[in-house]
Formats: C-alpha cells, structure tokens, sequence
C-alpha cells in the first residue's frame, strides 16, 4: 500500500483533528492509510490543564434545598460555567492529541448535559473527564458511566426516580437517543417497565456520586423488550447492548461525523456495526472501519462536512498563525451556535446543514475575517506570514481546502493576502 500523500493526508487530517495541521498532514503524507490511522487511534494524551474553580457538591445541594439560595444557585452555575466552558475551548485549542478532544465532543454530544439544567459544573466537569477516559475505549464501558453519571442522574431526572413515582425521562431518551435510535424498535410500555428498572438509582448528597438506593427501587417482575424477570437498570442496559440496533445507532452517528451529512449509507453502517458488537464494542475497532473505508475516502464525500463552529473557529486557530483579540473563543462558539455544555436540547446539536443559517453564516464570515484581518499590503514579511510553511501556491491551496476555491484568487501578490482569500472562500466552511 502506497504513501497517502499530500491531498489524502490533508482528508484524514481534517476529519480526524481539529484543523487541518500542516505539521501533521507532512508526517501523515509519507505513511501508509493503516499505518496513518494506527498512529491517530493511538497517539493520547489523557492529562489535562488544572480544574477551572467549581463549588463543591456540599454547597451546591445546600443551595438546591432552599428556596432563598435558588437565584444565588443560578448565579453561581452562570459563572462557574463560563468557567468550565472556557478551560475545555482552551484545552482543546492547545491539545497535542486533537483527535481526543474531538471524539470528546462527539459523545458530549451523543450524552448531552447542560449547565442551566443541571446547575452543577463540577459534575459537567466530572462527566467531560468521563466521557474523555471513555472516548476511545468500549461502548458498553461508558454507557454504563453515563446512566450511573450524577450531571446525567440530575439532567433526566434519574436521581428523582422512585418506585411510589416512576420517571420516565431518563428511560425514554435512554431508547431513543443513546441506544436503539428511534420508535420503531421498541414500545411505550418498554419504556415505563425500564424506568421501574432504574428506580433507586441517585446521588449521595455527602459525595456528589452514584448511589443505588434500596428502599426506593421497584423489586417488582418487569417485563422489557420480551424479557421477563426482577430487572434492574444494569439488566436494561445489558440487554439493550445486545440489540443490533445498538451497535447500527452509533455506526450511523459515525457517518455523519466523519463521511457527510446526508442520509446514512446503510449497506456502510450495518457492516460497520457488525464488526463494532464483533469487537464487543470496541471503539477504535469500530474507527478503524470507518476511516479506511471506501466511502471515507471517496472523493464525492471530501468537502461533504460543514465545519461546525468549534472546528471552524479553534481548528483555524490551530492550523494557522491567527488568534482572536479577546479570549472569548466560548463565547463566539455559542454565537454560531455550539455553546459547550449548553445544548438547545437532549438530542444534541444536529449539526450538518444545520450549522448554516443566514444569520450564523454572517457571524462565521465576520468571524473569520476578524481573524484574518492585517495589513495586506506587507507581501511577505508579517510576523504572522513568518510561520507560516515553505511550500507553494498550489500546495497552499491544498492543504486549506478540500475542494478548490469557488471564488477567484487575488491577482495581487502575496502569502498573507492569500491565505485570508482562501479562508475567507466558502470552500473554506466545509471539511
């Protein structure tokens, strides 16, 4: 198998990081597709920057059980989130192991929890350092964290499951969203008999952890998906894990994240899903089928994927040589639509198509203009041109789109005027 080379280095790059890194598509451009692969499954680095500043469980439940300190609550989780917010969008603009903090972000987006629903940003850190532990490890490994997560027990309301008051919440989204992925598959009654399953499942107000309480748990026989018996909520989940639609629900989500936005390939996903229960849920088994299939590397599917705001704004910043004025890059993620931690809804952000609107394209264009923004008439000798790589034009274009400019190229000379016309070219918005 030959070397990928410049074009195919820069696909796999942009798909798999956040922005495209010249330093990374030169290492790539001289590996073989497995070899390539194998070394971004594997390269991790799992340390992280020192914990932004969050009140202490203790604290926050005090506030939580009395109705004088609920605005103080609010406040509290307002800043404390900015906060939190601010320490992730930083650590993934410096990261050494972009790949991670991306597939971070999928299943922060997979296993949504908020900071207005929650109130509680020490556990959303908890959880984010979950999610990332699990990131490339077994499905089943951090299914099992997220339904036992305290941000997710307050977010679906788990922690107020009991058997005198079944709630469902958690049940239903559970079914629909994080594991079999649609209506079709399972019934209303499927849904009630789980939640009886999961009551008594809550949090230690000493500790801030999962705690299973006995007393408030439903021992009763339940009946789930044709099973029959006293089951409990690690019951469901097993039998869940064992649905084929389980393994096709995640493998499809992968399309979507790494091939294009359009309707899943099913002769794809189903193979995929395959091998992903055949490897009993390993995730980087289930990548390694994506990214080296035929449909990865497609050239109809390059260019296929709007970049969605993080990718957009930190993945610039990574790739080249600009930075905002103010270090406010949560912020202008939340503008265009991505606010970390602060999903519109449990289903997560559609992303797609749906990153573009008239009025989030204005705030990416202006967005990258202000990045961009210097003065043009200083052909070569900028600071900024100063690190930028020794290559040519063509290569230039190369390795900042995935297909070429839609716009015309500046006739005047000029590395830095360059540059701002390929970043500023619509080709420049997808991936």
């Amino acid at each position: 198998m030959g070397k990928l080379g410049l074009f195919r280095a820069r696909h796999l790059v942009s798909r798999t990081s956040i922005g495209a890194e010249w330093e990374t598509i030169q290492r790539y451009k001289n590996l073989t597709l497995l070899d390539a692969i194998k070394h971004t499954l594997s390269y991790a680095d799992y340390n992280l920057p020192p914990q932004p500043r969050t009140s202490p469980w203790a604290k926050t439940i005090s506030n939580r059980k009395s109705m004088a300190r609920q605005r103080n609550m609010q406040r509290m989780a307002k800043t404390e989130g900015k906060g939190l917010q601010n320490w992730w969008v930083n650590h993934m603009l410096t990261t050494k192991t972009p790949f991670l903090e991306r597939m971070t972000l999928f299943w922060h987006n997979h296993f949504p929890s908020t900071i207005d629903q929650t109130k509680q940003p020490s556990a959303l850190f908890e959880q984010n350092v979950t999610q990332r532990r699990h990131a490339l490890g077994n499905y089943g490994n951090l299914l099992f964290a997220m339904a036992k997560d305290p941000a997710m027990l307050i977010y679906l309301d788990g922690y107020k499951n009991v058997k005198e008051n079944p709630n469902e919440n958690f049940a239903r989204e559970l079914l629909e969203l994080f594991t079999l992925g649609g209506t079709n598959y399972y019934r209303e009654n499927d849904i009630k008999e789980a939640a009886r399953a999961f009551t008594g499942w809550g949090i230690d107000d000493r500790t801030g952890k999962f705690r299973f309480y006995p007393e408030r748990h439903d021992g009763g026989i339940k009946t789930f998906m044709g099973n029959r018996g006293n089951l409990t909520g690690d019951d469901v989940l097993m039998i869940l894990m064992k649905h084929p639609r389980t393994a096709e629900t995640i493998a499809e989500k992968m399309w979507n994240e790494f091939i294009s936005s359009s309707k899943p390939n099913a002769a794809y996903t189903r193979r995929w899903a395959k091998h992903f229960r055949d490897s009993n849920y390993d995730i980087k088994a289930l990548l390694v089928a994506v990214l080296s299939s035929d449909a990865f590397w497609d050239p109809k599917n390059m260019g296929a994927l709007i970049k969605s705001p993080v990718e957009l704004t930190i993945g610039t910043m990574r790739a080249l040589p600009y930075r905002l004025r103010k270090n406010n890059l949560s912020h202008n993620l939340s503008i265009m639509g991505q606010s970390l931690f602060a999903h519109g809804s449990v289903k997560g952000w559609s992303g797609g198509n749906d990153w573009i609107s008239t009025q989030s394209l204005m705030r990416r264009t202006g967005l990258l203009t202000n990045l961009t923004r210097g003065n043009l008439r200083k052909a070569n000798d900028s600071k900024m041109m100063q690190h930028m790589p020794d290559c040519s034009d063509e290569e230039l274009i190369t390795w900042l789109l995935p297909v070429p400019p839609l716009n015309p190229l500046p006739t005047q000379p000029g590395r830095q005027r360059l540059v701002r016309a390929l970043v500023l070219d619509p080709a420049y918005q997808v991936s």
